[in-house]
C-alpha cells in the first residue's frame, strides 16, 4: 500500500481535463479535496487504499466543476424564500398573474405586501396595468419585479405604502412612467425609481433569511454541475451568511465576493481595512467591486447610440436610447479609488453607449494607476461592435459576457434591436479570434441557473424558442465549456486552483450523463448531470 492513499478515485471514464492540450484521461485520484493524479485507471489504482471511495464512471464523461462568474445568489435566495415566482413557467400570462395576486392578497393580513419577481413581459403579453393590479390586490400593496431587476410595476396601494404621490418627480437616473394622454402614473417604474423603493424593503431582510434562501438556491446550481459562483453586487448580510454557513458546514458552493459599489459603507470598510482582490481562501474570496451604470436591453433601458425599435411601452421615452445610472463625474473617481486600492473593478455595460461609458471609467483608472494583468471587467458586455472589440483588446479589459441572456432573453433582444444587430451581441467567435477573454455567466436569477442552456446558445446561436441569434458567432463545444471553466477560473484570479483537471487543483467535478462532444448539439440544453463533487465531496447525485 502506498504511503499516501487517495480518498477518492474516479475511474473507467472519459476525463475531459480542459487543460491547454485538451487531454482526455481515464481516471483521476484525489486526497483531502485536491487532485493528486490524472491518467490511466492503473495510475489511479496504485493510489487506492482501504479507505478510498471509488466511483466507477462506466464510461461517463467528467468535466471540471462549472464556474458561474456573475450571478446573484443572495438576491435569488431572498426572492426564492420570501417572494413569489412570477416567471413564465409559473405565470404564463397577465391573466394568470392577476389570478395569483388575487388569491394571495385575499389571504393576507393588513399591511402585508404581495412581492413577485421574474415577470417577463416579452413572453407573457406585456405588463399588467395599475388599475388591474389595484383590482387584483384586494387593497394590499402589490410589487411585480421584471426578470432583469431593472423595472417593477406596482399598484396604487404600493405607491401609498411608500409615500409616492401622483405628482412625484423622477429621481436621478430613474423614471416613473406616466400615461402619455392623462399624465397619470402607470405603475411602471424604471431603474432608480424602482431600486430606491426596493432598497427600503432590503433593510428588513436578516442574515437568517439569506441562509434559509441560500440552502434552497445552491442545489439549483449543483444539479447542473456548478461548483463556484461569483456573487455580483454582494450584500453585506450575505457575506455574514456565507461565513456562518461555512462555520456550520453548510457552505457547499465556492463563493467569490464582488462588492456592491453602491454601498458606500461597505466600500469604505473594505478599502479602509486594506482588503484587496484575492483576499480569502478557496471557499470565500474577494473577486472585486462592481458598479451598475447601465441597464437592461430586454427591458429597453440600456444605453445605446441608436434608438430602440419595436413597440414602445406606454410612458416610455420616444425616441428611446436608454439611460445611464451615473454621471462620469460621479463614477470615475469611485473606480479610480478602488483600482488604486487593489480591488479589481467590474463596471456594467450592455448597450454600445453603456460599454463605452464603462470603458471610459476603467481607462481613466488605468491611466492614473497602471497595472499589469489587471483583468478589469465590463459586466454583461452585450453589444460588442467592432470598435468596442478593438477598445477591449487595447485596454486588455475582460468581456464578462452575459451569455445567459442569449437563451432566456434573446427573443426580446431581437425584438428591441433587430435581428442583424445580434451579430454583435455576445460575439464570442470574434472575441476568441481577437484574443479578448470572455468568461460567460448567467446573471441568475435574472436567467436560469442551468449553464447547459447557455452552452446550447453559444454553440447553436439560437434563443430558447429557436430563433437565430447572430449565426456567424457560433463557437465549438470546447470553447463554450471554457467560458464557464478555464475562463471562469481565470477571471477570478484562481487559475492555479480550478478551471481544469490537473494535479494540485481542487477536486471539483461534474459527472455527465452524456458526452457533450459526441451528442447532437441541439440536445446540449437537455444535458443531465449524474453527480456534482466539490472538494472531493458529493453535493448532488441524480
Amino acid at each position: 500500500m502506498p504511503s499516501l492513499s487517495a480518498d477518492l478515485i474516479l475511474k473507467n471514464g472519459r476525463i475531459a481535463t480542459l487543460d491547454a492540450n485538451e487531454t482526455i484521461a481515464e481516471a483521476v485520484a484525489c486526497w483531502n479535496g485536491r487532485i493528486i493524479a490524472v491518467g490511466s485507471d492503473s495510475d489511479a489504482e496504485t493510489l487506492a487504499g482501504s479507505g478510498t471511495r471509488t466511483i466507477d464512471l462506466g464510461g461517463k464523461t467528467v468535466i471540471p466543476g462549472i464556474i458561474d462568474s456573475h450571478c446573484h445568489p443572495d438576491a435569488h435566495a431572498i426572492n426564492d424564500y420570501l417572494w413569489e415566482d412570477v416567471g413564465p413557467e409559473a405565470t404564463e400570462s397577465i391573466e394568470a398573474l392577476l389570478n395569483l395576486v388575487d388569491t394571495n392578497t385575499a389571504a393576507m393580513g393588513p399591511g402585508e405586501m404581495f412581492r413577485g419577481q421574474g415577470w417577463n413581459d416579452q413572453k407573457c403579453g406585456g405588463y399588467p396595468t395599475r388599475d388591474e393590479l389595484d383590482k387584483a390586490g384586494n387593497g394590499r400593496p402589490v410589487w411585480i419585479g421584471r426578470t432583469d431587476h431593472h423595472i417593477a410595476v406596482v399598484n396604487s396601494a404600493t405607491f401609498e405604502h411608500f409615500g409616492v404621490a401622483e405628482d412625484v418627480e423622477n429621481p436621478p437616473h430613474g423614471q416613473y412612467d406616466r400615461d402619455p394622454e392623462t399624465g397619470k402614473l402607470t405603475g411602471l417604474m424604471r431603474e432608480m425609481a424602482a431600486w430606491d423603493l426596493e432598497g427600503l424593503m432590503k433593510q428588513a431582510y436578516t442574515v437568517d433569511d439569506y441562509i434559509a434562501g441560500l440552502k434552497r438556491v445552491f442545489p439549483m446550481y449543483h444539479r447542473h454541475g456548478v461548483t463556484s459562483l461569483h456573487n455580483s453586487l454582494t450584500q453585506q448580510k450575505a457575506v455574514h451568511a456565507y461565513q456562518r454557513m461555512r462555520d456550520s458546514g453548510d457552505l457547499t458552493m465556492r463563493m467569490g465576493i464582488i462588492i456592491d459599489g453602491r454601498d458606500d459603507d461597505m466600500v469604505d470598510g473594505y478599502i479602509g481595512a486594506g482588503i484587496k482582490t484575492g483576499f480569502g481562501d478557496e471557499w470565500i474570496r474577494v473577486v472585486g467591486i462592481e458598479w451598475c451604470p447601465d441597464c437592461s436591453v430586454s427591458g429597453r433601458t440600456a444605453a445605446f447610440y441608436e434608438p430602440y425599435i419595436g413597440e414602445p411601452v406606454p410612458g416610455e421615452p420616444v425616441p428611446n436610447t436608454g439611460m445611464l445610472l451615473y454621471t462620469a463625474e460621479d463614477l470615475i473617481p469611485r473606480v479610480k479609488r478602488a483600482h488604486k486600492a487593489g480591488l479589481r473593478v467590474c463596471v456594467e455595460g450592455l448597450g454600445d453607449r453603456g460599454i463605452d461609458f464603462a470603458l471610459d471609467a476603467i481607462e481613466a483608472a488605468l491611466e492614473e494607476t497602471p497595472r499589469d494583468d489587471h483583468r478589469s471587467r465590463v459586466e454583461h458586455c452585450c453589444n460588442v461592435t467592432p470598435a468596442i472589440l478593438d477598445r477591449l483588446k487595447k485596454l486588455e479589459v475582460t468581456d464578462s459576457s452575459a451569455t445567459g441572456f442569449m437563451y432566456s432573453l434573446g427573443d426580446a433582444y431581437i425584438a428591441n434591436r433587430g435581428g442583424q444587430a445580434m451579430e454583435h451581441m455576445f460575439p464570442h467567435r470574434a472575441l476568441i479570434d481577437a484574443g479578448v477573454p470572455a468568461p460567460g455567466h448567467s446573471d441568475a436569477n435574472v436567467c436560469s441557473t442551468n449553464p447547459w442552456l447557455v452552452f446550447y446558445s453559444l454553440v447553436n446561436r439560437k434563443t430558447d424558442t429557436g430563433q437565430p441569434f447572430g449565426q456567424t458567432q457560433k463557437i465549438s463545444v470546447t470553447e463554450a465549456l471554457r467560458t464557464y471553466t478555464t475562463l471562469g477560473a481565470w477571471t477570478g484570479f484562481e487559475e492555479d486552483l480550478k478551471g481544469d483537471i490537473a494535479p494540485g487543483k481542487l477536486a471539483d467535478f461534474a459527472i455527465l450523463d452524456d458526452d457533450p462532444w459526441s451528442m447532437d448539439t441541439e440536445n446540449l440544453r437537455d444535458m443531465a448531470v449524474a453527480e456534482t463533487i466539490v472538494g472531493g465531496q458529493t453535493v448532488f447525485e441524480a
